[in-house]
């Protein structure tokens, strides 16, 4: 009776471990079984909206006569839930997606109890703006590098004043998750070891490149 009562116990051990560690966030799809359908992410919505906004931003640029960069932009659907990929570097000439990697969102931007999100360019709204923006010069800050990003539109044209940046953090991982990853304070917030690939696609554009953040 002893023996099945501590064999009992083992069994129940292995099986609790073994549940929670498919709860932990941070785990990656190799480490997890895929124990659930990917029901949030629309990649009809992918193949859609994202030409449409790939196209909506090389007009923009064409009309501002040689401003920006005609090679490469950054687009980040914020529609995409945070634990999936959702900035995407695209070339311009062929409409590819040529990187792709995390993106988090601001804290204020979260309405509890549902998935949506909402935006503002509000000071202190600790929110995501929308909007179009150059990605400006480097700089180092508390980051480490980071790009200054200027807002184009009236959606998003506090973010120098609100101190919109783009940069790195550790809290974000590099691979796509089962659990959304943490939020900026506003900025579009990326992981360190993708920030770092970015880097050399920013600096070598001898023009400012675009960034996009749609919903």
């Amino acid at each position: 009776m002893t023996k099945l009562y501590y064999l009992t116990a083992f069994i129940f051990i292995i099986c609790a471990c073994t549940f929670n560690q498919a709860q932990i966030p941070g785990l990656n799809r190799e480490e997890v079984p895929d124990i659930s359908a990917e029901s949030d992410y629309d990649s009809a919505r992918f193949l859609k909206v994202l030409p449409q906004q790939i196209e909506a931003v090389k007009t923009y640029i064409r009309n501002k006569g040689g401003v920006y960069s005609t090679q490469k932009a950054i687009l980040i659907d914020m529609k995409i839930p945070s634990k999936y990929f959702r900035l995407f570097v695209v070339d311009l000439k062929t409409n590819k997606v040529i990187s792709k990697g995390l993106c988090a969102h601001g804290s204020g931007s979260e309405i509890a109890g549902t998935d949506s999100l909402q935006f503002s360019n509000i000071p202190n709204s600790y929110m995501t703006s929308l909007g179009l923006y150059k990605i400006g010069s480097s700089y180092q800050g508390s980051f480490g590098k980071s790009y200054k990003l200027t807002g184009l539109e009236k959606s998003n044209d506090k973010a120098a004043a609100r101190a919109i940046v783009l940069h790195r953090y550790s809290c974000v991982p590099d691979e796509e998750q089962y659990y959304p990853i943490c939020n900026s304070l506003g900025c579009a917030m990326l992981s360190e070891n993708y920030f770092e690939e970015l880097i050399p696609i920013i600096d070598k554009e001898p023009k400012p490149m675009i960034m996009k953040i749609y919903y």
